[in-house]
Parts: C-alpha cells; structure tokens; sequence
C-alpha cells in the first residue's frame, strides 16, 4: 500500500488517492492530534481520555510534505513542528478513526 497522490485540500484535509485505487480524507486537526512522534505520543499518554486538544491556526498549516523512504511521509506545520513520521498504514488507520 502506497500513495499514489497526496495533497492538501481546502487547508482543511489531507487527501491520499492509494495505488489500489481507493481514496482517504483526515482531517488536519486529527492529523496534528495523533502525530506519531515521541514528544507527541507522551504527551497523549498524560492526558486523560476526554482531554480534546485545542490548536492555533498555524499549528494546523502544513507548510510542506516530504516522503520517507518507501514507507512514510514527514509533514512540517507551519508553527516548525516536523518530527512525527507517518507511516502508509498509520495514515490509513487515522483515515478510517
């Protein structure tokens, strides 16, 4: 499984068309809340369940893009946040949460 196209749509979602032909949509909020970093993913765990996480503006621009070997894409928010490595299969969970 592998994107064949990968694009910001209306600031608001990333879309991937996969090489098997299906589609996803996520939401950029969602995007950012689930960043798979280890800064990130800690600060997940210290938080409660119900804690939903409020964002400015530029903590939810993606300024660029970049892929990862064949396995993943780096994103880089507008606020210089760039660490979280997402995975084609974690991108494709998040598509379907």
């Amino acid at each position: 499984m592998k994107p064949d196209l990968i694009k910001v749509i209306e600031k608001k979602y990333l879309y991937i068309k996969w090489n098997d032909g299906a589609e996803s949509s996520i939401d950029l909020q969602k995007l950012r809340r689930y960043c798979p970093c280890a800064t990130c993913s800690s600060t997940r765990e210290e938080q409660s369940k119900s804690f939903i996480p409020l964002y400015f503006k530029d903590q939810l621009s993606i300024v660029k893009l970049t892929e990862v070997g064949n396995y993943a894409i780096s994103v880089f928010w507008k606020d210089g946040h760039s660490t979280g490595i997402y995975e084609f299969p974690y991108l494709k969970t998040l598509a379907s949460k």
